[in-house]
């Protein structure tokens, strides 16, 4: 499991017991670390992660009630909406860093893990609707600095050059 992974997982589990504990956020964020430690880098993204959901709670449920018509926030299952708070507050603020479609595949992973199949799907439609809401493409792949640039594509038909063969390409058949 990659870092952001773990630290999504740890942030989803405070901003779970903040809805319980009535203890401050910084003796919750402090007990947490206490009594399971994590690398420095988790512990960093996990925090910015709470800390950016808790300052921005009420704008992530507007975004939520926009999206999903018939569930309440009230009525979706603790779990389920910390998970959709989690995801918009990315798309909301990391989206110029990471794919839509990659904050929108960690959500549900999360969901299958901590909340089942079935709220996996729940999830999935609601931060699809999120996504669409907020005019975030649905399959974009930001490229990084260090990653080459894809080329311009080859020429095809009768150009007189063979072309290239890219890894995965399947043999062509002839008509």
């Amino acid at each position: 499991m990659g870092k952001r992974r773990t630290a999504r997982e740890r942030a989803l589990q405070i901003l779970y017991e903040t809805e319980f504990n009535d203890a401050g956020l910084e003796d919750i964020l402090r007990a947490q670390w206490t009594e399971t430690p994590a690398p420095e880098d988790v512990r960093a993204y996990a925090e910015r992660l709470v800390r950016g959901i808790v300052a921005r709670r009420d704008e992530l449920d507007r975004v939520l009630r926009g999206a999903s018509a018939n569930w309440r926030i009230a009525r979706m299952t603790a779990i389920d909406r910390n998970i959709l708070r989690l995801a918009v507050f990315e798309l909301l603020d990391q989206s110029n860093i990471l794919a839509p479609a990659i904050i929108i595949d960690e959500a549900i992973e999360i969901a299958k893990r901590f909340s089942g199949e079935e709220a996996s799907l729940f999830i999935n439609g609601v931060l699809d609707a999120v996504r669409r809401s907020l005019g975030l493409p649905e399959t974009s792949r930001k490229v990084k600095d260090h990653e080459p640039r894809s080329r311009d594509p080859q020429p095809s038909g009768s150009g007189g050059g063979a072309e290239k063969k890219r890894p995965g390409d399947r043999p062509r058949r002839k008509p």
